[in-house]
């Protein structure tokens, strides 16, 4: 990659040269924990790129790639071609952006990866590899990582990241993530087993709603204990109203059955749970997270095939801003708001979210997410915090990945936005003395300050 990639500007590329190498805090991510841990070098490329990136999944099979040599057991040589193949022709495509990133960065090549080139390249980056014994830890320290925040299940055990904490060879930190989607995923088949987990993790005999949520705040104590900082969730329902806890009691009791629940039941359900999270999160001073607008699996035969996290996931419809404002309220009103990051994969209403996070304490716009997160995306949430916020105060990017090459993404990222301000300061709309500080707090010190 040329030095000044994606930088079109003279006043960008000094901003950028001074924010580059800021260490990286990923506070969102979805690599293992027990790939950390066990720190196995990587044999091949190919297997890093495509052993479980949707994101590539997706770009191979709208080209037409069989599915057998993308996720079945065709050789990683073939399905590297295949890729190979497939971004060849794929400009603005994110990942034309992301996988010639990380080619240079973590393997010294600079040449477009093209159907022609690949088996060269292929075996240029394996010799590589071998030669660095390149693994994850290693990936993440050549990456200048100082943190990282993982996504746990609420049930999780979090073993890893204990022996991730007590391995003094390992300075970096690797923090897990409240995630509360299969705690709130009522009307699935197996949650009657969930349950029983969340039971005898927690200690509580769930019979109720009342040792429901005692079990729900137990479990998040310990995740406190073990570091987490950052919350989340990332369902496809938002809700868009907010039932008693004597409703709720009641509620849970079907749920407890397994009786089939209303929609307004569930939704009501939702939003006193959300109530009631927001509230621990405010007293545990943690960053609460909420992905919002995404459906998922909606092509039937590659979900029953592959399972989640497949690659056929898709925009949402736009979020109801009533309900997200009167959710943000109630809470507010309730307990205070915790720091919230309030994220969207439909960029149709990313203006009205704007607003609405403006009127509330601690609450701001997160990075451009998942669909989002390519060029144009990126520009444009700047754009919309810039214009409805305070930028300075935005949280920057992360890698929403479960490859440990993404943290390319973050260069892309500061890439991206040294070039935006550097646009302002050359245009005479904002000051060139601010600039770099502007770009630093961005790209680093404000997460730093919250995390730690």
């Amino acid at each position: 990659m040329k030095k000044n990639y994606m930088l079109g500007n003279k006043t960008a590329v000094k901003i950028y040269n001074q924010i580059k190498d800021l260490p990286i805090i990923d506070y969102h991510c979805h690599l293992s924990p027990q790939m950390i841990y066990e720190d196995k070098p990587f044999t091949n490329i190919a297997e890093i790129w495509l052993g479980g990136d949707h994101y590539k999944w997706r770009l191979m099979r709208t080209v037409g790639i069989n599915e057998d040599e993308i996720t079945g057991d065709t050789p990683w040589d073939t399905k590297f071609i295949n890729f190979a193949s497939a971004i060849e022709f794929s400009p603005e495509n994110p990942l034309y952006h992301w996988s010639h990133m990380e080619l240079s960065k973590y393997f010294g090549i600079d040449t477009p990866l093209n159907s022609k080139n690949a088996k060269d390249i292929l075996a240029k980056a394996n010799e590589h590899i071998k030669a660095t014994k390149m693994s994850p830890r290693k990936l993440i320290k050549d990456s200048k990582v100082e943190c990282i925040c993982t996504t746990d299940d609420v049930i999780d055990d979090l073993k890893y990241h204990k022996l991730i904490a007590e391995d003094k060879t390992f300075d970096v930190k690797v923090l897990p993530s409240f995630r509360v989607d299969n705690l709130l995923l009522v009307e699935r088949e197996n949650y009657p087993e969930y349950l029983a987990k969340l039971s005898e993790m927690s200690g509580v005999e769930i019979k109720d709603y009342k040792s429901f949520k005692v079990a729900i705040e137990n479990r998040l104590d310990f995740f406190v204990e073990m570091g987490c900082r950052v919350t989340d969730t990332g369902l496809a329902y938002f809700p868009d109203r907010i039932s008693s806890d004597t409703v709720c009691a009641k509620t849970f009791k079907k749920i407890l059955s397994r009786d089939e629940l209303k929609k307004e039941e569930y939704l009501g359900f939702l939003g006193n749970v959300y109530v009631f999270l927001g509230k621990l999160y405010k007293e545990r001073n943690l960053i609460m997270q909420w992905h919002l607008a995404s459906d998922r699996n909606i092509n039937t035969a590659l979900y029953k095939r592959l399972g989640l996290d497949c690659g056929v996931d898709c925009m949402g419809d736009a979020i109801s801003g009533p309900a997200l404002f009167t959710m943000l309220d109630a809470i507010n009103e309730n307990s205070g708001l915790p720091k919230t990051i309030v994220y969207t994969l439909t960029p149709a209403n990313a203006e009205q979210i704007g607003t609405i996070t403006s009127a509330f304490p601690n609450v701001c716009c997160g990075a451009a997410w998942w669909f989002c997160d390519h060029k144009r995306g990126i520009e444009h949430e700047i754009q919309v915090i810039a214009e409805n916020s305070s930028l300075g105060s935005f949280y920057g990017m992360l890698t929403d990945s479960r490859s440990f090459l993404s943290y390319a993404r973050h260069d892309y990222f500061r890439r991206i936005l040294c070039n935006k301000i550097g646009e302002w300061v050359e245009k005479g709309e904002y000051d060139k003395d601010s600039a770099v500080e502007l770009a630093a707090r961005i790209s680093y010190k404000n997460i730093k300050r919250d995390i730690g």
